[in-house]
């Protein structure tokens, strides 16, 4: 069994891609699926099972008959992602990255590169088709 860790931002178009391809790539009866989505800042208190894209993921998943748990965190989204990571042992990551020109990239940061760089596992990174951001 390969546990899995998905990096779920906000936006659905990205997340249903990040299941698609998982389950394109993995046997779904070989596959633990673990959703994570980091709020950064979260003063109103808001709950994973609140996001719609993870929503949209998860149903992706429980259609497919993936075990699939969800996560959240807060802070800095690409030390998340490699903190669960490494809390659950997951055998790879699965992030979404967004389209940007290089200003952008360089400007903003990108959390996928981040978590390419510094993961200490395999990374897989798909994107939503046309898109930029």
């Amino acid at each position: 069994m390969k546990d899995l860790l998905l990096g779920i931002d906000q936006n659905v178009d990205r997340a249903i891609k990040q299941a698609e391809t998982v389950l394109n790539l993995f046997e779904s009866d070989n596959i633990h699926v673990y959703l994570l989505h980091d709020f950064g800042e979260n003063p109103e208190g808001a709950s994973v099972v609140q996001v719609s894209s993870v929503k949209r993921a998860k149903e992706l998943f429980e259609e497919a008959n993936v075990p699939v748990d969800l996560r959240e965190g807060s802070g800095d989204p690409a030390e998340s992602i490699i903190q669960h990571a490494e809390e659950l042992d997951a055998d790879a990551i699965c992030i979404a990255g967004r389209k940007r020109s290089p200003a952008g990239k360089m400007l903003f940061g990108s959390v996928s590169q981040s978590v390419i760089l510094n993961a200490d596992r395999p990374v897989l990174t798909c994107s939503a088709p046309h898109e930029l951001e």
